[in-house]
This record gives C-alpha cells, structure tokens and sequence, in this order.
C-alpha cells in the first residue's frame, strides 16, 4: 500500500448550488479540488480513504445544506459472502471474457455508452454526452485507471467497467452495458468482479462510491456485504 506524506499544498472550493440529481426537491453541493501535483497518487489515495469520489482531475465529497443522505461506501473483500441471487447472476454470466485494458476510449464503447444512456438514463446528464465527452471521462485521469471490458462467445461488447486503483482498494468510477440484456444483471455481474479482482490483487477493499437509501439508483450498493460506510470521519461496517 502507498502511504506517501504529501508534499503540495491543495486548495478545496464548494461548487454553487444545483438541483440534486438523486432525490426531488433538494439542492445539492459539492467540495471539490484538483488532483494534481508529484503527489498526487497520495492525494488521491488520502481523500479515497476519507470518502472522496474522482471524476475526470478533481476529487469531490458532498458538502449539501441541510442533508447527508450521500454516504460514501466501500465493500469488504475478504469477507464478502455473495448472496443466492448474486450468485446466480454470476453463474448466469459466466460465459463472458473480461479484458482490463489502458484508459483509452474508443468507438466501440461510446456506442455501447449512448445505448445504455438512451435505455436507462434519458432523464440525466450524461445522456447529453457526445463521443468527446466520453473519451474525456474515460482519458482525463491524473491517476492509475484502467477499463475492463466484458464480451460474449461472439466477440461482442456488452458491458464495461471504468475504474481507479488506489492503495487499498478499487474503486469503480463508472460502469455501463447492454440495456437489452437487462436480465442478466450485469451492473451487479461488475460489481461482484470488482470484488473478485480485488481479492486476487490481495485489495481489502472495493469503493463504490456514495449510498443514498431513499433512492433506488443508489441504495443497491449495501446489497454487498459486509459493507462499511464512512460517516463521522471513520468507516463503520454497516448493520442496517
């Protein structure tokens, strides 16, 4: 594991208030700062462990008046214990080859991104994404990513799985697939090989970002225990 004494000084800024995208009628805000610097693999490593998100060069935490219903979350791999219907989704996709490869975009992806944006989240903003857009979510990364892609018996693209690797942990920044094969639960099928890819790496951990409970895009993410959420400044293991 990296722990590094950081070695520049780092500027932290709140963003203005916005429409929350997760539950109606609330306003949400951000803290955000720059990931940059010889430091900045600590950095990012420091502000992961303390419930920080990465998206593009900057890391960001909720920082909302009045609400504190983003928790960050994080699985505990060593002592995950699938559930039936986890297993079976993984039985179910068993057939799938899995590539981890540099973070690098390509056409390909962004199809199967502006699919499954057009078949799950028409409503949100990274629907209005062009392929440029894309390839800058994918390649704007001051720090260790990697994408994996997932594909069937006939060579094709069905899901893929962007993620940061810090010093005790992955942590998936995003993930998308075929919204057709919405049976085969495939956003669950990533997760559970986030946690199996941990394990192999001998990673304690796999970050998977903030849990809202009052909203059904958010609240799966405790369906993966044991699972520790990070409130008050500590991570407690969950006993919800």
């Amino acid at each position: 594991m990296r722990h590094q004494p950081l070695k520049s000084l780092h500027y932290f800024f709140t963003t203005p208030l916005m429409p929350c995208p997760y539950l109606p009628n609330l306003m949400e805000r951000r803290v955000v700062t720059g990931l940059a610097g010889r430091d900045v693999l600590a950095v990012h490593d420091a502000l992961s462990l303390s419930g920080f998100r990465r998206s593009h060069g900057i890391a960001y935490a909720p920082s909302c008046p009045g609400c504190q219903a983003c928790v960050p979350i994080r699985v505990v791999v060593d002592e995950f214990k699938a559930t039936r219907t986890q297993r079976r989704i993984e039985r179910m996709n068993a057939g799938l080859r899995w590539r981890e490869c540099a973070a690098v975009a390509t056409p390909e992806q962004f199809e199967l991104f502006a699919r499954y944006q057009d078949g799950r989240h028409t409503d949100g903003e990274m629907a209005k994404m062009d392929e440029s857009d894309y390839q800058a979510l994918v390649e704007d990364t001051p720090v260790e990513t990697s994408l994996v892609e997932f594909r069937d018996d006939n060579d094709v693209l069905v899901a893929v799985c962007l993620m940061d690797k810090i010093c005790d942990g992955l942590s998936a920044v995003y993930s998308f697939f075929d919204p057709e094969l919405e049976r085969n639960s495939l956003g669950t099928y990533m997760v559970v090989w986030l946690i199996r890819r941990s394990k192999s790496l001998d990673l304690p951990y796999v970050y998977l970002g903030f849990w809202i409970g009052q909203s059904a895009k958010m609240s799966y993410k405790a369906n993966f225990r044991p699972c520790e959420k990070y409130v008050d400044g500590t991570w407690n293991q969950d006993q919800s």
